[in-house]
């Protein structure tokens, strides 16, 4: 066998020495994320309670109930509305506020932070706390609260949603419109063009991998919500506001019946994997024609 040469054994022990900074979080990731959803896609060909410790297989009864289970049509819907308004007034609401904020004014710091600072506080908080607005300062103006109307609720909890994360939406989009040359726009206005012109064929396609981060970044965020219909609604009134994670922990804990709990999550998280990875690459290869 012929020896490895000083280049070679220098090359292996760079690698093992930068796979050790990697071992701790790759073992973590195995703990938390890939042992249980093995066992969760396990569970799927079971009737497990939970808490029995006799599980009795059912092969593929779960998955045929699903396709089968029109309690289901709701959820799907709830959670489509709410991912298709937050992902699209986020991003444009924050595209728009950093283009207010790009130049330079008095009080530019404020506003930006005024934006920002809801993201740091807490989504069990953001629910109480706009829970609250919709009771009593829409009650002192003689407005029902939205959480109370099932045509109205998921628009309250969108609000929530979009008040919490417009402005990391901001700084994202404020980071790329930075990196935009101004001799682009000052060529522009030499040749005559307006603020559409401009926008259209020098912003967009310049802050194009903005967009490519920001849409897969909120579309993923909406299809996840779980929070805002847990602790603001607890998915009413009469399944108005109940998503899809809400209606899979209903069967994984009240309901105790994990084996159809984990059957919805696993399609759901296929069907999840699917989309965003469609969506990605559209928008890059877009990216790459901008």
């Amino acid at each position: 066998m012929a020896k490895l040469s000083d280049k070679k054994k220098r090359w292996i022990k760079n690698e093992a020495k930068d796979f050790s900074f990697l071992l701790p979080s790759l073992v973590i990731f195995i703990i938390i994320i890939i042992i249980p959803l093995i066992s969760g896609i396990r569970y799927t060909f079971t009737d497990w309670n939970g808490m029995s410790k006799n599980i009795n297989y059912v092969g593929l009864k779960n998955y045929f109930t699903v396709f089968q289970d029109k309690d289901l049509l709701l959820p799907i819907r709830n959670t489509a509305i709410f991912t298709l308004v937050t992902m699209v007034l986020i991003n444009a609401l924050g595209l728009g506020l950093a283009m207010m904020v790009e130049k330079e004014f008095k009080g530019v710091n404020v506003i930006k932070s005024i934006v920002f600072i809801p993201l740091i506080v807490s989504l069990v908080l953001v629910s109480y706390m706009w829970m609250y607005v919709y009771s009593d300062f829409f009650g002192m103006l003689g407005w029902p609260s939205p959480l109370i109307s099932k045509k109205t609720v998921l628009l309250g909890l969108c609000a929530m949603a979009i008040w919490k994360e417009v402005g990391l939406a901001m700084m994202i989009y404020l980071a790329a419109l930075k990196g935009v040359s101004s001799d682009y726009y000052e060529a522009a206005t030499i040749d005559g063009a307006g603020f559409w012109a401009k926008f259209k064929n020098i912003t967009i396609p310049m802050i194009a991998p903005a967009f490519t981060y920001c849409i897969p970044l909120w579309l993923a965020g909406g299809l996840r919500m779980y929070d805002y219909s847990y602790v603001a609604t607890q998915g009413g009134p009469s399944h108005a506001s109940e998503s899809m994670a809400y209606y899979i922990y209903q069967y994984l804990f009240p309901f105790n019946k994990v084996g159809y709990g984990q059957t919805v999550a696993v399609l759901y998280l296929i069907f999840c994997i699917i989309l965003s990875n469609v969506i990605t690459r559209m928008l890059r290869r877009r990216e790459i024609e901008l």
